[in-house]
């Protein structure tokens, strides 16, 4: 036996079959209307019958009866029916497996919501345009995640510095800060640290950990060389976005945290109208998880969030007035 490999010439043009035609037969043919199937087309009701037409002459065959008001199958028209239903079924289901070949490009990070909400989603649109395929998630929480477990790539993690693990975004520095709105009023100036007791304390309710409302105000006290901080009164928030917020509406002060708020003192929503910064003696470190080596969009997450940190530092250095001296950092 013998197998021919000659290829087969194509057919004239003539006995081809219009395949831009078949859409509007198979919505006719399953709508059993013109006038339905260019609804769903959002064709004419006179282009879907030119269309069917078109393909009739082609085919040299009728495939519909038009009945008063209705229409019917022939016989030829339901064999074209049966062919062209398959035909576009397996089309489907072959482009639905090619969608689910490619592989989605995704980047899951996980952040305290302060680092989210103030830093990081203000600057990752730049991230964005410049992977526009990349399906960034963020998980904004207090809690420290799994990263395997939860399926995360890249962890930002506020932690002492003494105990940070991965490349170190930048160290924390703290100075109390207010709206420029507050500093208007003159019965209740705010020049020197005792000015603090005219003013509400907006601060972030820690004591189901046991810490004071005034604990994040420790290291900029002990810098300042200050026994504690006397406040006309308090407002406790759960998340330190929303003290921020108030401080930035001009209802009280907050304990600045820089860099995170640089931002919004570049922009003059926020001022340190005490001089003197502190390093808190905790950082912001990038923890990528260990399947994140296989993942070339989350290193290239990483790399960009330290170019970020190195751009944040540089443009700090060259504008911002020089700072208390910074305590000794523990071993």
């Amino acid at each position: 036996m013998q197998i021919s490999h000659a290829k087969t010439s194509p057919l004239p043009r003539s006995q081809q079959l219009p395949l831009d035609l078949l859409p509007a037969f198979e919505a006719a043919a399953r709508h059993l209307s013109f006038t339905e199937a260019g609804a769903e087309l959002s064709l004419s009701q006179s282009a879907v019958s030119r269309q069917i037409q078109q393909l009739e002459a082609a085919l040299g065959a009728q495939l519909f009866e038009r009945r008063h008001r209705a229409l019917a199958l022939t016989e030829a028209g339901r064999i074209m029916q049966r062919a062209v239903g398959d035909s576009l079924e397996r089309l489907r289901d072959a482009a639905a497996r090619v969608r689910g070949a490619s592989p989605v490009r995704r980047v899951a990070i996980t952040s305290t919501p302060g680092f989210a909400s103030l830093w990081l989603i203000p600057r990752l649109v730049r991230f964005t345009a410049a992977h526009p395929k990349v399906d960034v998630r963020i998980s904004a929480t207090l809690d420290i995640l799994d990263l395997e477990r939860s399926d995360i790539d890249v962890a930002v993690r506020l932690v002492p510095s003494s105990q940070g693990e991965g490349p170190l975004l930048f160290e924390e520095q703290v100075q109390p800060m207010c709206s420029p709105l507050l500093l208007r009023d003159p019965a209740r100036p705010l020049r020197r640290p005792e000015d603090l007791a005219h003013h509400t304390l907006l601060a972030i309710d820690m004591q189901h950990h046991g810490d004071a409302l005034t604990a994040d105000w420790e290291p900029w006290l002990q810098v300042m060389g200050l026994p504690g901080v006397r406040m006309a009164g308090a407002v406790r928030f759960n998340h330190y976005t929303d003290a921020v917020a108030a401080a930035v509406a001009g209802q009280g002060v907050v304990i600045g945290r820089l860099p995170l708020l640089a931002d919004l003192v570049k922009e003059g929503k926020l001022v340190a109208p005490l001089r003197g910064r502190a390093f808190s003696r905790r950082g912001y470190f990038v923890v990528p998880a260990p399947h994140a080596e296989r993942n070339a969009d989350a290193q290239a997450f990483v790399q960009w969030l330290l170019a970020e940190a190195e751009q944040a530092k540089a443009g700090g250095r060259s504008s911002s007035p020089p700072t208390a001296a910074r305590p000794p950092r523990r071993a």
